[in-house]
Order: structure tokens, then sequence, then C-alpha cells
């Protein structure tokens, strides 16, 4: 008798694990295992089986919920806060598609298996390794396909030289300092999402030569000059922080401009960056059109697929930031912010310096971005392909060793997180622009997107 019930319930999964799943899928497989109390094993199986459910019973999905142009403006509305660093979880994701919802006729009925498919279906995972060969919601497809067209005719035409070539975002790092202090969890005490002030921001930079830039650290708070500083790390403190104008202001003024000034300050340059929080002040403007540097500007929700740092090394970074401080946390009794700035200063100038010696996987991260002519020229799965093999030579320099167990139906190195792409394939096959020097107003139009 028990045997056919099981087997029942393996065809739909409970309410209860819909929960779980889903919020493996807004964070990550060790998040919820963690937070739900579940072996991260488990919850992939759960994910594999919903997704084998639905691929059979595909009339579940039509015409009961969100159309799908109003589940790409939600898919939408996922890429831009992540961009931004923002919560992704049931809770928002709810609030926003039923705010999108009551514009419809006839209501929105939200449900748990609606919101884990809708995840799936837009390819919404956040531990995805085939961003670049994901499509985006058809509105910014065509954005992100114009930026493209701008940057790669600029660059060509204006002979920009690859070390002349930058890309550059910040990382937030948010600090839970009850979690810290309460004795258990420590781990969970240091993430790369959240509201609020962050306890640190790094700006960081790469170039399409596949150099990176010195990092720029903005600390909250005083804090006692640290032991050391690694040659690679720019520290800035100041008591109530930075604003994001003063952040960029502050990096122009003491990276970039310093990098176009070792190269004599005669070459033109271009910076790609996104819309959000890099605000481009009147002053960063000045200080990028004094050094002949023009910024390219990602349009919001695109960064997936079209900002180099996106295609592998802030994820890569932050994992290693993360399994650094995992390896520390539960021994640190009641640290003090002077020490661990200390940690994190000495954690990034090692990532630094390993990003360093990896050259040919920074340029290999621009021309999947599609930044480069002659980039990412290859099919879609091609390109995902790339990106994946260009993500685990990158987690093999760094030795961001995670526990991968053995899955039947996925491959023995599968990601941790039950990366969406594998299930699909397993189961179904504004600009001041004009004002800087030496580029046509012309040739900038395509940058008002």
């Amino acid at each position: 008798q028990k045997e056919p019930q099981e087997g029942s319930r393996k065809e739909q999964l409970s309410v209860k694990k819909l929960r779980v799943v889903l919020f493996a899928l807004c964070s990550s497989t060790e998040q919820a295992a963690r937070h739900f109390r579940n072996p991260p094993r488990r919850i992939r199986r759960w994910l594999r089986r919903f997704q084998a459910f639905h691929d059979d019973h595909p009339e579940l999905s039509e015409g009961k919920y969100l159309s799908l142009e109003a589940e790409e403006k939600l898919a939408e509305w996922v890429l831009t806060q992540r961009e931004q660093q923002l919560p992704v979880n049931e809770e928002t994701l709810f609030q926003k598609a039923t705010k999108i919802g009551r514009s419809l006729e006839g209501g929105f009925k939200i449900s748990y298996e609606w919101a884990v498919r809708f995840m799936l279906r837009h390819h919404l995972g956040t531990r995805t390794r085939r961003g670049v060969a994901n499509p985006l919601p058809k509105e910014i497809q065509g954005n992100a396909g114009a930026f493209i067209e701008f940057v790669q005719r600029q660059i060509h035409r204006q002979g920009l030289p690859l070390a002349m070539i930058g890309a550059v975002d910040e990382i937030s790092l948010f600090l839970d300092a009850e979690v810290l202090g309460s004795g258990e969890r420590k781990e969970s005490a240091l993430q790369t999402v959240g509201n609020g002030e962050p306890w640190c921001e790094l700006v960081l930079a790469a170039l399409a030569d596949g150099n990176v830039l010195p990092a720029l650290v903005i600390s909250r708070g005083h804090h006692p000059c640290p032991n050391s500083i690694p040659d690679s790390v720019l520290l800035e403190s100041k008591e109530n922080g930075y604003g994001d104008d003063e952040i960029m202001e502050l990096w122009a003024e003491r990276v970039w401009r310093k990098h176009t000034e070792c190269r004599g300050g005669s070459s033109k340059g271009m910076l790609v960056l996104d819309c959000h929080r890099t605000h481009l002040s009147e002053e960063v403007l000045a200080v990028l059109s004094s050094a002949g540097t023009l910024p390219a500007v990602i349009p919001a929700g695109c960064s997936s697929k079209i900002q180099p740092l996106d295609v592998c090394i802030k994820r890569s970074l932050k994992d290693f930031l993360q399994k650094k401080w995992e390896e520390r946390a539960k021994e640190l009794a009641d640290p003090d912010s002077s020490a661990l700035l200390q940690l994190l200063l000495g954690w990034l100038g090692e990532a630094l310096e390993i990003l360093g010696n990896c050259q040919e996987l920074i340029r290999k991260s621009f021309l999947l971005a599609s930044v480069l002519p002659a980039g990412n020229s290859g099919s879609p799965r091609r390109n995902g392909d790339e990106q994946e093999e260009l993500i685990a030579a990158m987690e093999e320099r760094l030795e961001i060793a995670k526990s991968r167990e053995s899955s039947p139906g996925l491959p023995e190195n599968a990601d941790a997180e039950a990366d969406p792409e594998i299930l699909h394939r397993l189961f179904e096959g504004e600009s001041e622009a004009e004002s800087f020097y030496g580029f046509e107003e012309a040739d900038l139009e395509l940058m008002e997107i």
C-alpha cells in the first residue's frame, strides 16, 4: 500500500518542497539546505522531479497564471534586482508578481508551483553557468544588441587598444552582526545580497588584454591602519561611508586616471559599466573625458550576457571570499571590524594575485560578453559550453573546492547548485557621451538606449 503513495508523491511536489526548491533557485541550494535543514542532494532531486513532471504535463503551465508579456516584465525585474545585489526571494518575487498580476483581466493565481516554473522557464536560477547563452526578455534583448553594436563599432573605428578597454563593477559585502555574534551559523553572516548599508564595497576592474587593475575597497567606520595592505588593493575608510557617486569618483581618480597616465595618456579608451549603482556624476564623467575614455553603459537587466566581469570573474571572486569566510567564521570569537577588515584585505590580495595570472581567462570573458569584435560568434549552446569551461577553469585556479555529491542524471562534476541549465538539457534537450573628446556625436547615438 505504501509504494503507490510514494510513487504518487513523486509526480508532483508538495507545497513544502516547492518552497524549498524556490528558495534554492532564488539563492542557492546550499543556502536552502542550511535554512530548511535538508541535504543539498535531496533538494536537487526535488528540482529534477519537478522539471520532469512539468515536461510531461506542459498543459499545467499554460494560460493559468501570468501572460508571457507579463512574465517577461517580471523576469526583467529579477535581472535588474540581481544586478544591484538586491534580494530576490519568495516575499519580493510574490509581491512583484502580484503587482503585475493586478493589471490583468481575470486576476492572477499565484502559487509556489507557478513561481518555480517561472524561474526555470526564464533561466533565473542564481547559479547558472551559461548566462551568455540564455535568452533575455525580448525588450531588453534588443537593448543588449544595440549596446554590443555600439561598443564593437567604437572599438573598430577608434582602433582602441585592448589595454584601454576596461570593465568595472562594484561588489557589496553585507555583514550581519547579529548572526556573527549568535555563536552558530556564523558562516551565514557574510553575504553578497542585502538591503541597507553594506559593510564593505569592492570596486573591481579588468582590462580586455587580460590584466586586472588594483581593487578599491570602501569601508564604513574608522579603523586603525591595517597591519598590511596588499599592493593590489587600495583602501578608503569613512565614518558614514561614501555615496555611489563618491565611490566612482574615488575609483576614477585613484585607479582609472592612474592607469591611463601610465600608458602615456595619449590613447583613447572605453569603460564598460552598468547603469545602476555607478551613477555617472559630472565629476566622474569629467575624469573619464579628460582621460579620453568613453563610458559604455550597459542597459538594465543585460549584465549577465554583456558585462565581462559577470561572465566568470565576479562570481568566482565572490565564491572565493565566501569560501575563505566559511573556513574562518566558526573560529572567530567576537571579532572587531578592524580584524575582519584585515582578513578581507588579505583574502582579496590573494585572489587578485591569482587573477593576475589568469590573463587568458579574462580575455576570454571579454570575448564571450561580445564586447570585443569577433567574440561570441558561436551558437548559444557553444557559447554556454565555453562559459562553463571558463568558470570551471577559474574555480580551479582559485581552488574553490565544493562538495559535489554524485546524483543520477547529473554529470559527476555538476555544480552543487543544481544548475537549471543542465536540467533543461536533460529534460528538453542616458549618457552625456557627445562631450567626450575624440568621439563623433553621430557615433554615439546608440548609447542612448
